[in-house]
């Protein structure tokens, strides 16, 4: 199964592409991940926010493989726990079908992009800065994968 980690954002700063490599290299064999970036909208005092998320959303869901399981990453969606994400990937391995995670630009997802997910997680209820939720993703990813393979990564307690 691939895990595809769609984003908007190109260029991230070099702590931030070491940290999502340092994960997504741990991600191996039965379980990939793949990252998809996305060009921001153009922002400025006379852009239109509306039209810019939109523009975001569209390159967003343009970027997706054929008929992926969408989960949209939203301040709105349901909290997960890390044995609950490991609950999700086991469905998503089961089913043999690719996933893909759609992370907005700093204003969000556009209305579209949350319309065509089949669910929505929220990471947080903390605003966490936008090139950071790579990192989050990729490391939440790996751990709730090492929960299900008995890895001693993560430990409950």
């Amino acid at each position: 199964m691939k895990i595809y980690l769609h984003a908007v954002g190109q260029r991230m700063p070099a702590w931030v592409t070491q940290g999502y490599e340092d994960y997504a290299k741990r991600l191996k064999g039965e379980c990939t991940l793949v990252l998809k970036e996305v060009a921001p909208g153009k922002r400025g005092k006379n852009a239109p926010l509306a039209r810019v998320i939109e523009d975001e959303g569209t390159r967003l869901l343009d970027s997706l493989p054929k008929n992926p399981f969408v989960v949209a990453l939203d301040v709105k969606g349901k909290p997960w726990s890390t044995p609950e994400l490991a609950e999700h990937m086991q469905r998503w391995m089961q089913q043999g079908q690719d996933v893909s995670l759609l992370v907005g630009g700093p204003d969000g997802l556009s209305q579209a992009c949350v319309q065509r997910a089949q669910t929505r997680w929220s990471l947080s209820a903390l605003t966490f800065p936008h090139p950071l939720v790579r990192v989050i993703l990729a490391e939440q990813l790996f751990r709730a994968y090492s929960v299900l393979k008995n890895h001693p990564y993560h430990r409950e307690g």
